[in-house]
């Protein structure tokens, strides 16, 4: 399904803000590494890579609804398996299947506001502790996928482990010098 010249990827008729797995990929605009490099096959993050990791490691304490089960910092990019846990106390009944409310506003507790609150505040507190301008350094969407089973669940947590010891191989890789 393609909408206003963009791939749909998200489940038609599916409720966002269900209990449940979801494995979200977050990448920087113009997918430009901001957040460190990779050395010997493992992530180093520099100052604005460490702010989001502390920002991500917050999320719990932040949202009581949401864990974060896995979680790796790329230099362009974050992978994480995000769970819903359904623990807030919201009125689940209340939520429609696309996680829109009224006249198209984002609706609470779903994935897409969750995200974008990691998103804004990992923003935010860069720009309190470099003193930019506040521009956004991310893409204006996110890849995710639905979880379904504890097989897709180990081969993505797996996937995400071994993510910077493929940054060498990896098509998303912009320091990569393609033939």
């Amino acid at each position: 399904m393609i909408k206003h010249g963009r791939k749909i990827t998200r489940l038609p008729e599916y409720d966002y803000s269900s209990v449940g797995a979801y494995y979200v990929t977050i990448c920087t605009k113009s997918k430009t590494c901001v957040f460190g490099n990779i050395k010997n096959g493992g992530m180093v993050l520099n100052k604005i890579g460490e702010i989001a990791r502390d920002q991500i490691d917050r999320t719990s304490q932040l949202r009581k609804n949401v864990m974060i089960d896995t979680c790796v910092i790329m230099p362009n990019h974050i992978h994480m398996i995000l769970l819903i846990t359904g623990d807030d106390g919201r009125d689940m009944a209340r939520h429609v299947p696309t996680g829109r409310g009224r006249f198209g506003k984002p609706q609470s507790g779903t994935l897409s506001t969750i995200v974008g609150a990691i998103k804004s505040t990992i923003t935010k507190n860069i720009h309190l502790q470099d003193g930019t301008d506040g521009k956004s350094i991310w893409q204006g969407r996110f890849y995710e996928h639905v979880i379904r089973n504890e097989k897709s669940l180990e081969k993505i947590r797996e996937y995400i482990y071994n993510n910077p010891r493929n940054w060498q191989v990896d098509d998303e890789n912009s320091e990569r010098i393609k033939p």
